[in-house]
């Protein structure tokens, strides 16, 4: 169990009496842990599940943007909008493209057709719930009469 972990960490100089299996267990469990989290991405949902970001990808849909720019239409610090927009990015809901020493974010609208998709089901149903309904209320009001 040591060998793991001198092979893992060779710049440390480990005592091999010390290093304990539980202690390679749990080295193991931070390395699986923080491979899971590179690999997992962002998803569309998450992203435009913040109100800041639903308006930012509302000022860009409009434009492409740099972050100082954006930050002028928010109460926020401009490195906040940065965030909102690395996670926009990550999602590939926008994208960048430096044209000088400016970084402008494009909307990219082939993403939000993800969502677009996700949601047509349920708009049908609920339009097809609304119309019974209203079929339903229109019998009700012409027999009251």
């Amino acid at each position: 169990m040591t060998r793991f972990f001198v092979t893992f960490f060779p710049a440390k100089k480990v005592n091999k009496k010390l290093a304990k299996p539980i202690d390679c267990a749990y080295i193991c469990n931070r390395i699986i842990a923080d491979i899971k989290k590179a690999k997992m991405r962002r998803d569309v949902f998450q992203a435009i599940a913040d109100p800041t970001r639903r308006a930012i990808i509302g000022l860009i849909a409009i434009q492409a943007m740099t972050p100082n720019a954006l930050a002028e239409y928010f109460d926020t610090s401009r490195q906040a909008v940065s965030k909102h927009l690395r996670i926009l990015a990550e999602c590939e809901l926008v994208s960048q493209e430096q044209t000088g020493r400016e970084i402008y974010y494009h909307f990219n609208p082939d993403k939000m057709k993800e969502v677009a998709d996700f949601i047509e089901p349920f708009r049908k149903m609920w339009e097809s719930r609304f119309s019974k309904l209203d079929k339903v209320l229109l019998t009700i009001k012409t027999t009251k009469k």
